[in-house]
Protein backbone atom coordinates (compact mmCIF):
# COMPACT_ATOMS: atom_id res chain seq x y z
CA UNK A 1 0.00 0.00 0.00
CA UNK A 2 1.21 3.48 -0.92
CA UNK A 3 0.37 6.99 0.21
CA UNK A 4 -1.03 9.58 -2.19
CA UNK A 5 -1.47 13.32 -2.01
CA UNK A 6 -4.58 14.02 -4.04
CA UNK A 7 -6.69 16.85 -5.41
CA UNK A 8 -10.36 16.06 -6.00
CA UNK A 9 -13.69 17.74 -6.72
CA UNK A 10 -16.93 17.46 -4.80
CA UNK A 11 -20.26 17.23 -6.63
CA UNK A 12 -20.71 20.94 -5.91
CA UNK A 13 -17.50 21.66 -7.83
CA UNK A 14 -15.49 22.53 -4.71
CA UNK A 15 -11.87 21.38 -4.92
CA UNK A 16 -10.43 19.57 -1.89
CA UNK A 17 -6.96 18.19 -1.15
CA UNK A 18 -5.70 15.54 1.21
CA UNK A 19 -3.64 12.41 1.75
CA UNK A 20 -4.86 8.83 1.57
CA UNK A 21 -3.43 5.32 1.52
CA UNK A 22 -4.33 3.05 -1.44
CA UNK A 23 -2.95 0.00 -3.25
CA UNK A 24 -2.61 1.97 -6.50
CA UNK A 25 -4.10 4.98 -8.26
CA UNK A 26 -7.12 2.98 -9.47
CA UNK A 27 -7.91 2.00 -5.89
CA UNK A 28 -7.51 5.64 -4.87
CA UNK A 29 -10.08 6.64 -7.50
CA UNK A 30 -12.56 4.11 -6.09
CA UNK A 31 -12.00 5.25 -2.49
CA UNK A 32 -12.57 8.88 -3.42
CA UNK A 33 -15.62 7.95 -5.50
CA UNK A 34 -17.16 6.22 -2.44
CA UNK A 35 -16.80 9.57 -0.63
CA UNK A 36 -18.51 11.47 -3.44
CA UNK A 37 -15.25 12.87 -4.82
CA UNK A 38 -13.79 12.86 -8.34
CA UNK A 39 -10.01 12.63 -8.62
CA UNK A 40 -8.33 15.56 -10.39
CA UNK A 41 -4.68 14.73 -9.73
CA UNK A 42 -2.66 12.44 -7.48
CA UNK A 43 0.98 12.24 -6.51
CA UNK A 44 2.65 9.38 -4.64
CA UNK A 45 4.36 10.65 -1.48
CA UNK A 46 6.41 9.14 1.33
CA UNK A 47 4.52 7.54 4.17
CA UNK A 48 3.26 9.99 6.76
CA UNK A 49 2.74 8.98 10.36
CA UNK A 50 -0.57 10.81 10.26
CA UNK A 51 -1.85 8.39 7.61
CA UNK A 52 -2.99 5.22 9.36
CA UNK A 53 -2.76 2.81 6.41
CA UNK A 54 -3.39 -0.35 8.38
CA UNK A 55 -5.18 1.21 11.29
CA UNK A 56 -8.14 0.19 13.34
CA UNK A 57 -10.93 1.76 15.31
CA UNK A 58 -10.64 1.49 19.08
CA UNK A 59 -13.54 1.20 21.51
CA UNK A 60 -12.88 4.83 22.39
CA UNK A 61 -13.33 5.86 18.73
CA UNK A 62 -16.54 3.84 18.39
CA UNK A 63 -17.95 5.15 21.67
CA UNK A 64 -17.23 8.78 20.76
CA UNK A 65 -18.71 8.35 17.27
CA UNK A 66 -21.89 6.69 18.56
CA UNK A 67 -22.50 9.29 21.27
CA UNK A 68 -21.80 12.25 18.97
CA UNK A 69 -23.83 10.76 16.13
CA UNK A 70 -26.81 10.22 18.45
CA UNK A 71 -26.62 13.86 19.61
CA UNK A 72 -26.45 15.17 16.04
CA UNK A 73 -29.34 13.03 14.79
CA UNK A 74 -31.42 14.06 17.82
CA UNK A 75 -30.66 17.71 16.95
CA UNK A 76 -32.14 17.17 13.48
CA UNK A 77 -28.98 17.09 11.34
CA UNK A 78 -29.19 14.96 8.17
CA UNK A 79 -27.43 11.59 8.37
CA UNK A 80 -24.98 12.41 5.54
CA UNK A 81 -24.00 15.69 7.18
CA UNK A 82 -23.39 13.91 10.50
CA UNK A 83 -21.04 11.46 8.78
CA UNK A 84 -19.28 14.30 6.95
CA UNK A 85 -18.65 16.23 10.17
CA UNK A 86 -17.60 13.23 12.26
CA UNK A 87 -15.45 11.78 9.47
CA UNK A 88 -13.56 14.99 8.82
CA UNK A 89 -13.05 15.78 12.53
CA UNK A 90 -12.17 12.29 13.83
CA UNK A 91 -8.94 12.09 15.85
CA UNK A 92 -8.24 8.68 14.30
CA UNK A 93 -7.66 9.60 10.65
CA UNK A 94 -8.10 6.02 9.49
CA UNK A 95 -11.47 5.78 11.24
CA UNK A 96 -12.41 9.18 9.83
CA UNK A 97 -11.64 7.97 6.30
CA UNK A 98 -13.90 4.94 6.84
CA UNK A 99 -16.74 7.20 8.00
CA UNK A 100 -16.35 9.29 4.86
CA UNK A 101 -16.42 6.10 2.78
CA UNK A 102 -19.66 5.13 4.55
CA UNK A 103 -21.02 8.60 3.78
CA UNK A 104 -20.24 8.01 0.10
CA UNK A 105 -22.09 4.67 0.17
CA UNK A 106 -25.14 6.29 1.78
CA UNK A 107 -25.10 9.05 -0.83
CA UNK A 108 -24.91 6.33 -3.48
CA UNK A 109 -28.21 4.81 -2.31
CA UNK A 110 -27.21 2.31 0.43
CA UNK A 111 -29.03 2.29 3.73
CA UNK A 112 -26.94 3.32 6.73
CA UNK A 113 -27.01 -0.22 8.16
CA UNK A 114 -25.96 -1.79 4.84
CA UNK A 115 -23.07 0.67 4.58
CA UNK A 116 -21.94 -0.16 8.13
CA UNK A 117 -22.16 -3.89 7.37
CA UNK A 118 -19.38 -3.49 4.80
CA UNK A 119 -16.97 -2.73 7.67
CA UNK A 120 -17.41 -5.74 10.03
CA UNK A 121 -14.04 -5.12 11.73
CA UNK A 122 -15.40 -1.79 13.00
CA UNK A 123 -19.14 -2.33 13.34
CA UNK A 124 -20.12 -5.78 14.60
CA UNK A 125 -23.37 -7.61 13.91
CA UNK A 126 -25.00 -6.20 17.04
CA UNK A 127 -24.25 -2.62 15.98
CA UNK A 128 -25.54 -3.20 12.43
CA UNK A 129 -28.72 -4.98 13.58
CA UNK A 130 -29.60 -2.21 16.00
CA UNK A 131 -29.05 0.48 13.37
CA UNK A 132 -31.22 -1.48 10.94
CA UNK A 133 -33.97 -1.69 13.58
CA UNK A 134 -33.65 2.05 14.19
CA UNK A 135 -33.96 2.81 10.48
CA UNK A 136 -37.05 0.61 10.10
CA UNK A 137 -38.72 2.06 13.21
CA UNK A 138 -37.69 5.64 12.53
CA UNK A 139 -35.98 5.89 15.90
CA UNK A 140 -32.32 6.00 14.85
CA UNK A 141 -31.50 8.70 17.42
CA UNK A 142 -32.91 6.58 20.26
CA UNK A 143 -31.11 3.47 18.99
CA UNK A 144 -27.78 5.30 18.79
CA UNK A 145 -28.21 6.52 22.38
CA UNK A 146 -28.87 2.95 23.52
CA UNK A 147 -25.87 1.76 21.56
CA UNK A 148 -23.68 4.41 23.16
CA UNK A 149 -24.86 3.37 26.64
CA UNK A 150 -24.34 -0.29 25.78
CA UNK A 151 -20.79 0.31 24.53
CA UNK A 152 -19.96 2.40 27.61
CA UNK A 153 -21.26 -0.25 30.03
CA UNK A 154 -19.58 -3.04 28.08
CA UNK A 155 -16.28 -1.14 28.16
CA UNK A 156 -16.66 -0.50 31.90
CA UNK A 157 -17.16 -4.23 32.50
CA UNK A 158 -14.12 -5.13 30.37
CA UNK A 159 -12.04 -2.46 32.12
CA UNK A 160 -12.89 -3.92 35.54
CA UNK A 161 -11.93 -7.42 34.41
CA UNK A 162 -8.66 -6.29 32.81
CA UNK A 163 -7.86 -4.14 35.83
CA UNK A 164 -8.28 -7.16 38.10
CA UNK A 165 -5.83 -9.16 35.97
CA UNK A 166 -3.09 -6.51 35.80
CA UNK A 167 -1.79 -7.11 39.34
CA UNK A 168 -1.43 -10.93 39.23
CA UNK A 169 0.08 -10.85 35.72
CA UNK A 170 2.58 -8.16 36.75
CA UNK A 171 3.54 -10.13 39.87
CA UNK A 172 3.91 -13.32 37.84
CA UNK A 173 6.20 -11.63 35.29
CA UNK A 174 8.32 -10.06 38.04
CA UNK A 175 8.59 -13.43 39.82
CA UNK A 176 9.78 -15.15 36.64
CA UNK A 177 12.40 -12.43 36.10
CA UNK A 178 13.60 -12.67 39.71
CA UNK A 179 13.89 -16.47 39.51
CA UNK A 180 15.82 -16.22 36.22
CA UNK A 181 18.25 -13.69 37.74
CA UNK A 182 18.75 -15.89 40.81
CA UNK A 183 19.34 -19.06 38.80
CA UNK A 184 21.50 -17.46 36.12
CA UNK A 185 23.73 -15.09 38.11
CA UNK A 186 23.21 -15.04 41.89
CA UNK A 187 23.31 -18.74 42.77
CA UNK A 188 26.48 -19.46 40.70
CA UNK A 189 28.20 -16.70 42.71
CA UNK A 190 27.19 -18.40 45.96
CA UNK A 191 28.36 -21.77 44.60
CA UNK A 192 31.81 -20.34 43.82
CA UNK A 193 31.99 -18.88 47.32
CA UNK A 194 31.13 -22.25 48.91
CA UNK A 195 33.84 -23.98 46.84
CA UNK A 196 36.40 -21.35 47.92
CA UNK A 197 35.50 -22.04 51.54
CA UNK A 198 35.87 -25.78 50.99
CA UNK A 199 32.22 -26.54 51.69
CA UNK A 200 31.32 -27.70 48.19
CA UNK A 201 31.07 -31.41 49.15
CA UNK A 202 29.11 -30.99 52.40
CA UNK A 203 26.26 -28.68 51.45
CA UNK A 204 22.75 -29.09 52.93
CA UNK A 205 20.31 -30.97 50.69
CA UNK A 206 18.10 -27.89 49.90
CA UNK A 207 21.22 -26.01 48.78
CA UNK A 208 22.31 -28.89 46.56
CA UNK A 209 18.87 -28.95 44.92
CA UNK A 210 18.91 -25.20 44.18
CA UNK A 211 22.51 -25.35 42.87
CA UNK A 212 21.55 -28.31 40.67
CA UNK A 213 18.62 -26.29 39.28
CA UNK A 214 20.98 -23.38 38.60
CA UNK A 215 23.49 -25.59 36.79
CA UNK A 216 20.75 -27.17 34.69
CA UNK A 217 19.28 -23.77 33.90
CA UNK A 218 22.68 -22.47 32.78
CA UNK A 219 23.61 -25.53 30.73
CA UNK A 220 20.26 -26.01 29.04
CA UNK A 221 19.06 -22.42 28.86
CA UNK A 222 18.48 -22.50 25.08
CA UNK A 223 16.67 -25.82 25.28
CA UNK A 224 14.49 -24.54 28.14
CA UNK A 225 13.53 -21.47 26.13
CA UNK A 226 12.74 -23.60 23.05
CA UNK A 227 10.62 -26.04 25.07
CA UNK A 228 8.77 -23.18 26.79
CA UNK A 229 8.09 -21.53 23.43
CA UNK A 230 6.89 -24.86 22.01
CA UNK A 231 4.54 -25.38 24.96
CA UNK A 232 3.11 -21.86 24.57
CA UNK A 233 2.69 -22.32 20.80
CA UNK A 234 1.11 -25.74 21.28
CA UNK A 235 -1.32 -24.44 23.90
CA UNK A 236 -2.21 -21.47 21.67
CA UNK A 237 -2.93 -23.82 18.74
CA UNK A 238 -4.97 -26.10 21.00
CA UNK A 239 -6.90 -23.18 22.50
CA UNK A 240 -7.80 -21.82 19.06
CA UNK A 241 -9.02 -25.18 17.80
CA UNK A 242 -12.74 -26.00 18.05
CA UNK A 243 -12.22 -28.88 20.48
CA UNK A 244 -9.71 -26.89 22.55
CA UNK A 245 -12.11 -23.97 22.94
CA UNK A 246 -14.88 -26.29 24.11
CA UNK A 247 -12.63 -27.93 26.70
CA UNK A 248 -11.12 -24.69 28.01
CA UNK A 249 -14.37 -22.71 28.02
CA UNK A 250 -16.13 -25.50 29.91
CA UNK A 251 -13.20 -25.59 32.35
CA UNK A 252 -13.55 -21.83 32.96
CA UNK A 253 -17.16 -22.37 34.05
CA UNK A 254 -16.43 -25.16 36.56
CA UNK A 255 -13.17 -23.94 38.10
CA UNK A 256 -13.47 -23.11 41.81
CA UNK A 257 -13.39 -19.39 42.64
CA UNK A 258 -12.90 -18.36 38.99
CA UNK A 259 -15.93 -20.27 37.62
CA UNK A 260 -18.61 -18.23 39.47
CA UNK A 261 -16.98 -14.98 38.32
CA UNK A 262 -16.94 -16.16 34.68
CA UNK A 263 -20.62 -17.11 34.94
CA UNK A 264 -21.57 -13.72 36.37
CA UNK A 265 -19.68 -11.95 33.59
CA UNK A 266 -21.46 -14.14 31.02
CA UNK A 267 -24.88 -13.41 32.54
CA UNK A 268 -24.21 -9.66 32.59
CA UNK A 269 -23.07 -9.70 28.95
CA UNK A 270 -25.94 -11.95 27.79
CA UNK A 271 -28.74 -10.00 29.47
CA UNK A 272 -27.29 -6.58 28.58
CA UNK A 273 -26.98 -7.49 24.90
CA UNK A 274 -30.37 -9.22 24.71
CA UNK A 275 -32.12 -6.38 26.56
CA UNK A 276 -30.61 -3.77 24.25
CA UNK A 277 -31.63 -5.69 21.13
CA UNK A 278 -35.18 -6.42 22.29
CA UNK A 279 -35.84 -2.87 23.49
CA UNK A 280 -34.72 -1.66 20.05
CA UNK A 281 -37.29 -3.81 18.26
CA UNK A 282 -35.06 -6.64 17.02
CA UNK A 283 -37.03 -9.93 16.76
CA UNK A 284 -36.23 -12.48 19.48
CA UNK A 285 -34.79 -15.15 17.14
CA UNK A 286 -32.51 -12.67 15.39
CA UNK A 287 -31.56 -11.15 18.75
CA UNK A 288 -30.56 -14.54 20.20
CA UNK A 289 -28.49 -15.32 17.12
CA UNK A 290 -26.57 -12.07 17.61
CA UNK A 291 -26.25 -12.57 21.37
CA UNK A 292 -24.85 -16.08 20.87
CA UNK A 293 -22.07 -14.77 18.63
CA UNK A 294 -21.19 -12.12 21.23
CA UNK A 295 -21.21 -14.57 24.17
CA UNK A 296 -17.42 -15.00 24.30
CA UNK A 297 -17.77 -18.61 25.50
CA UNK A 298 -18.64 -21.47 23.14
CA UNK A 299 -20.49 -23.43 25.86
CA UNK A 300 -22.74 -20.45 26.58
CA UNK A 301 -23.07 -19.83 22.83
CA UNK A 302 -24.36 -23.39 22.36
CA UNK A 303 -26.81 -22.93 25.24
CA UNK A 304 -28.20 -19.74 23.68
CA UNK A 305 -28.50 -21.34 20.24
CA UNK A 306 -30.24 -24.32 21.87
CA UNK A 307 -32.74 -21.90 23.44
CA UNK A 308 -33.20 -20.19 20.06
CA UNK A 309 -33.96 -23.53 18.41
CA UNK A 310 -36.56 -24.36 21.05
CA UNK A 311 -38.18 -20.92 20.69
CA UNK A 312 -38.48 -21.47 16.94
CA UNK A 313 -40.42 -24.65 17.81
CA UNK A 314 -42.88 -22.65 19.89
CA UNK A 315 -41.39 -22.93 23.40
CA UNK A 316 -40.47 -20.02 25.64
CA UNK A 317 -36.90 -18.88 26.32
CA UNK A 318 -36.68 -19.59 30.05
CA UNK A 319 -37.16 -23.40 29.89
CA UNK A 320 -34.27 -24.21 27.51
CA UNK A 321 -32.01 -21.75 29.35
CA UNK A 322 -32.81 -23.60 32.57
CA UNK A 323 -32.15 -26.98 30.91
CA UNK A 324 -28.66 -25.82 29.91
CA UNK A 325 -27.62 -25.68 33.62
CA UNK A 326 -25.39 -22.67 33.01
CA UNK A 327 -27.47 -19.67 34.00
CA UNK A 328 -28.39 -19.26 37.69
CA UNK A 329 -31.93 -20.22 38.69
CA UNK A 330 -32.75 -16.64 39.71
CA UNK A 331 -31.87 -15.40 36.21
CA UNK A 332 -34.05 -18.06 34.57
CA UNK A 333 -36.97 -17.19 36.86
CA UNK A 334 -36.66 -13.46 36.20
CA UNK A 335 -36.55 -14.10 32.44
CA UNK A 336 -39.69 -16.26 32.79
CA UNK A 337 -41.43 -13.39 34.63
CA UNK A 338 -40.33 -10.98 31.91
CA UNK A 339 -41.83 -13.26 29.26
CA UNK A 340 -45.13 -13.60 31.12
CA UNK A 341 -45.48 -9.85 31.67
CA UNK A 342 -44.37 -8.92 28.15
CA UNK A 343 -41.43 -6.89 29.50
CA UNK A 344 -38.53 -9.21 28.75
CA UNK A 345 -36.33 -6.33 27.56
CA UNK A 346 -36.86 -4.39 30.79
CA UNK A 347 -36.23 -7.50 32.90
CA UNK A 348 -33.02 -8.29 30.98
CA UNK A 349 -31.69 -4.79 31.57
CA UNK A 350 -32.50 -5.06 35.30
CA UNK A 351 -30.70 -8.41 35.49
CA UNK A 352 -27.72 -6.87 33.68
CA UNK A 353 -27.57 -3.94 36.12
CA UNK A 354 -27.72 -6.36 39.06
CA UNK A 355 -25.00 -8.62 37.67
CA UNK A 356 -22.79 -5.68 36.79
CA UNK A 357 -22.68 -4.96 40.52
CA UNK A 358 -22.23 -8.67 41.25
CA UNK A 359 -19.23 -8.72 38.90
CA UNK A 360 -17.78 -5.70 40.72
CA UNK A 361 -18.06 -7.49 44.06
CA UNK A 362 -16.82 -10.82 42.66
CA UNK A 363 -13.81 -9.27 40.92
CA UNK A 364 -12.90 -7.31 44.06
CA UNK A 365 -13.18 -10.50 46.15
CA UNK A 366 -11.12 -12.48 43.65
CA UNK A 367 -8.43 -9.79 43.65
CA UNK A 368 -8.39 -9.76 47.45
CA UNK A 369 -7.97 -13.54 47.42
CA UNK A 370 -5.30 -13.59 44.73
CA UNK A 371 -3.07 -10.96 46.34
CA UNK A 372 -2.18 -12.89 49.56
CA UNK A 373 -2.19 -16.21 47.68
CA UNK A 374 0.34 -14.96 45.16
CA UNK A 375 2.46 -13.39 47.87
CA UNK A 376 2.59 -16.77 49.67
CA UNK A 377 3.52 -18.61 46.46
CA UNK A 378 6.11 -16.01 45.43
CA UNK A 379 7.51 -15.81 48.95
CA UNK A 380 7.74 -19.60 49.05
CA UNK A 381 9.62 -19.81 45.75
CA UNK A 382 12.00 -16.86 46.09
CA UNK A 383 12.32 -17.09 49.87
CA UNK A 384 12.96 -20.83 49.69
CA UNK A 385 15.79 -20.33 47.19
CA UNK A 386 17.36 -17.55 49.29
CA UNK A 387 17.14 -19.59 52.52
CA UNK A 388 18.64 -22.63 50.77
CA UNK A 389 21.66 -20.53 49.76
CA UNK A 390 22.13 -19.13 53.26
CA UNK A 391 21.95 -22.50 55.06
CA UNK A 392 25.66 -23.32 54.38
CA UNK A 393 26.66 -19.87 55.68
CA UNK A 394 24.89 -20.63 58.99
CA UNK A 395 26.57 -24.04 59.12
CA UNK A 396 30.01 -22.52 58.49
CA UNK A 397 29.39 -19.89 61.15
CA UNK A 398 28.50 -22.63 63.70
CA UNK A 399 31.69 -24.50 62.74
CA UNK A 400 33.83 -21.40 63.19
CA UNK A 401 32.22 -20.68 66.60
CA UNK A 402 32.75 -24.30 67.63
Amino acid sequence: MAAYKYEAKKRSGEVVTGKMGAKDEAALVQKLKSQGLTLVSAKKVSLDLNINLGGKATTKDLKAFTRQFATMIDAGLPLVQCLEILGSQAENKWFGDKLLEIKGLVEGGSTFSDALAKYPKIFDELFVNLVAAGEIGGILDTIMKRLAEYIEKKEALQRRIKGAMVYPIAILVITILVVVVLLKWVIPTFESMFVDFGAGDALPYPTQVVIGMSRGFGEYFIQIVVVAAAIIAGFTFFYRSKQGKQIMHRLYLVLPVIGPVVKKIAVARFTRTLGTLLSSGVPILEALNTVAKAAGNVIIEHAILFARERISEGRNISEPLGDANIFPGMVVQMIAVGEQTGALDVMCNKIADFYDEEVNVAVAALTSLLEPLMMVVIGGIVGGMVIAMYLPIFTMADTIQG
